[in-house]
């Protein structure tokens, strides 16, 4: 006997009624969401609110960098329709200064520096707090590292002039008091880069190592102890269990970091150096370099094509770096 296959019913084209209906439905079902979860909707109304005009309104101002921007007295908006259009001259002007390459360098390179040193430093103390029983003393401890992470770099800076005063300077005391000589640290370029990685490092560690402390302290307990009947020592442990469950957290924190790898502390490079000039080939960023070039000339269309530039460098690397770990590991991946 042949096996008879029943047949199938023809499906129904789908009609104008029938997408309406679909999408009342779906509107019907967004609102019962809504509905139902309102507590966390009024928690959620404020950030959106903030996101909405701190980061996207101010996207349509972008337009100033492809203006030659001239104040008008009737406001922003009429400033922007009565400022001619310029293309890419701002762009232009910005690639073939002299400074394009040198503030494209400083900030990136300084930046490789500190994903580098951030990566290994908050990893190595987050572990090291994981280890320690006394509960209090590690509460001491990520107090005392986070402290410097809410200071402003205004009074950071206070605290480094302390020490590199040329006069009255901590390390130019203890350099004459031992037969050396003292030395005008703002007017000497090549200490610098060390200076500025190790107060940068220093100010984000503590951020950073609470945020690994956290993930290492929700590992699963019975890893530990299965790797301790295996016989594995603390090195071991750390080793074969603590970092391969910190790598999805760490590869996150890598990837948002490299979509900033074109913003600079503007704090931090400004600040602390005193923004001076002497020090200018290893201090100046993009975002000094577009303070002083708006503080200085006041073109805010040359300023905001360097803003500009700036993101959106920025977001191609986050893509780039996202789609290179989505490759190798999905789930490490951003998105």
């Amino acid at each position: 006997m042949q096996n008879v296959q029943p047949e199938m019913p023809a499906m129904r084209p789908e009609t104008p009624e029938d997408k309406a209906r679909r999408k009342q439905e779906r509107r019907e079902n967004f609102w019962y969401s809504v509905r139902d979860n309102t507590p966390l909707v009024l928690f959620v109304i404020p950030g959106v609110i903030w996101m909405l005009f701190f980061f996207y309104i101010p996207v349509f101002a972008n337009v100033v960098a492809f203006k030659d921007f001239q104040f008008n007295p009737n406001g922003f908006i009429a400033s922007l329709q009565s400022s001619p259009w310029v293309g890419f001259n701002n762009f232009k002007f910005l690639f073939s200064s002299n400074a394009a390459w040198l503030i494209t360098r400083n900030t990136v390179l300084y930046n490789l520096g500190f994903i580098s040193l951030n990566l290994i430093i908050s990893v190595f103390f987050a572990i090291v707090m994981s280890q320690l029983r006394n509960k209090r003393l590690t509460k001491v401890y990520q107090t005392s590292m986070l402290l410097p992470y809410f200071l402003s770099w205004v009074i950071i800076s206070y605290f480094v002039y302390a020490f590199l005063s040329p006069s009255q300077g901590l390390l130019n005391s203890l350099l004459t008091g031992n037969g050396g000589k003292a030395i005008s640290w703002y007017n000497a370029p090549k200490y610098w880069p060390f200076i500025l990685l190790l107060v940068g490092t220093w100010k984000g560690i503590g951020y950073n190592s609470i945020l690994y402390f956290a993930s290492a302290m929700g590992i699963d307990p019975t890893l530990f102890e299965a790797a301790e009947i295996d016989g594995a020592n603390k090195w071991q442990q750390i080793k074969n269990v603590t970092i391969p469950a910190l790598v999805p957290l760490m590869t996150l924190m890598t990837i948002l970091a490299i979509g900033n790898i074109f913003r600079a502390d503007f704090g931090l490079f400004y600040q602390v150096p005193q923004n001076s000039g002497s020090l200018y080939n290893v201090t100046s960023v993009l975002d000094t370099y577009i303070y002083n070039g708006l503080t200085s000339t006041g073109d805010i269309g040359m300023s905001s094509a360097a803003a500009l530039y700036q993101s959106l460098v920025g977001f191609v690397l986050l893509m780039i770096s996202n789609f290179i770990v989505r490759r190798i590991d999905s789930d490490s991946a951003l998105f």
